[in-house]
């Protein structure tokens, strides 16, 4: 197992409420690392990525300084490819989300997976809809090699309509095709000249020219989405994008829902999982110092299904664990609450059992 620790200066371009950047030191201190030794992971630290300003970053259309964010992006996305090259599992902390599902979607997948032919999972959980935007009609989507996404958590709240986060709306949506007619690599310049969305068609942004589709809507799942907007709604069912409300949540119930979206998912091929957890996928009572906190979320105990479920899989390649922000604690025990409840979530990836993890009974030498 790996661990990348990552300050992420940058990422404060992108989300409104800043503090985000001091997650991975507070989840460091609460002592993660020697937690994932006790169960005997071998831990391998690849300390804290820092990244630098692109001079004279001028914005371009909707995006703010697009070149540093790209640049910071591609270098995260090589120290990850690196790692799974060498056939070990990522976990990233981090702050503002939008930024790891962008770069491990995309650029990491078709790195590792180097066969344009072959898919792996990506399961993410998250407050809300990461296409979302106030001007929604200028998102673009393209083509690209197939590759699959199951977000599990979401929601959407007023203050995300800011047009500061048109820089994360716009590569996400680079990142995904739709689900009939995909082309192959050969064929995805000429595509990109092809495909518009509502108001525009898909622009190259600067700084991201490394970026390479491999997300296929068939293959992307979310769990928990709530206050979904009309152009949201509209990309959901444009796409054909497979999707649980919070509302399928409450009917259905996270064993119901979890068992259909394997199936969904993994029913077509056994495929490598990389999950996304975002905090402020879970409800604000257990995770409150966090940048988007909105009631009726995912529940502890749901949290901890979900994560157990994946790593009952044996599929778990990679995880990320976002939106921890201290600064937005109200109290040092909304802090220690939500750092916490992450940690938590992160072991459970890793193997640790609710009812207890008990090695085989042979040991015990009981009466026969």
């Amino acid at each position: 197992m790996v661990m990348i620790m990552s300050e992420l200066l940058y990422f404060l371009i992108v989300q409104p409420r800043g503090g985000v950047e001091e997650g991975p030191t507070v989840l460091r201190k609460a002592g993660l690392l020697e937690k994932l030794k006790e169960l005997e992971c071998d831990v391998k630290d690849y300390g804290v990525l820092t990244f630098a300003d692109v001079p004279n970053d001028s914005p371009f259309q909707m995006v703010k300084n697009p070149r540093s964010v790209g640049k910071a992006s591609e270098q995260l996305a090589d120290v990850v490819a690196e790692i799974k090259r060498n056939g070990r599992t990522s976990l990233v902390l981090g702050g503002d989300h939008r930024s790891f599902l962008m770069i491990i979607s995309m650029e990491v997948w078709h790195k590792y997976y180097n066969d344009y032919n072959d898919t792996a999972n990506l399961m993410s959980i998250q407050t809300y809809f990461p296409l979302k935007s106030g001007n929604w009609q200028h998102l673009w989507p393209c083509q690209g090699p197939p590759r699959s996404l199951c977000h599990l958590g979401g929601c959407s709240h007023g203050h995300q309509h800011s047009t500061d986060n048109h820089n994360w709306e716009l590569t996400w949506t680079t990142c995904i095709f739709p689900p009939e007619g995909t082309k192959g690599k050969e064929e995805f310049q000429e595509s990109r000249a092809e495909w518009k969305w509502g108001a525009g068609q898909m622009p190259d942004v600067p700084g991201f020219s490394w970026v390479t589709p491999c997300l296929s809507a068939k293959d992307i799942v979310y769990i928990g989405l709530r206050d979904v907007d009309p152009g949201e709604h509209y990309i959901l069912k444009t796409l054909g994008i497979k999707y649980f409300s919070m509302t399928e949540v409450d009917k259905l119930g996270i064993g119901k829902v979890m068992e259909e979206a394997f199936s969904y998912l993994l029913g077509r091929k056994k495929r490598p999982i990389h999950l996304s957890f975002d905090v402020d996928g879970l409800d604000p009572s257990f995770t409150p110092a966090t940048g988007t906190p909105v009631q009726g979320g995912l529940s502890y105990r749901e949290g901890l299904y979900i994560t157990e479920e994946i790593y009952k899989t044996g599929l778990l390649s990679g995880l990320d664990i976002m939106e921890v922000n201290p600064s937005l604690g109200k109290t040092p025990e909304e802090v220690t609450r939500t750092v916490n409840t992450a940690v938590a979530i992160t072991l459970a990836c890793f193997g640790v059992a609710r009812e207890g993890n008990h090695k085989p009974t042979d040991y015990l030498n009981l009466p026969k």
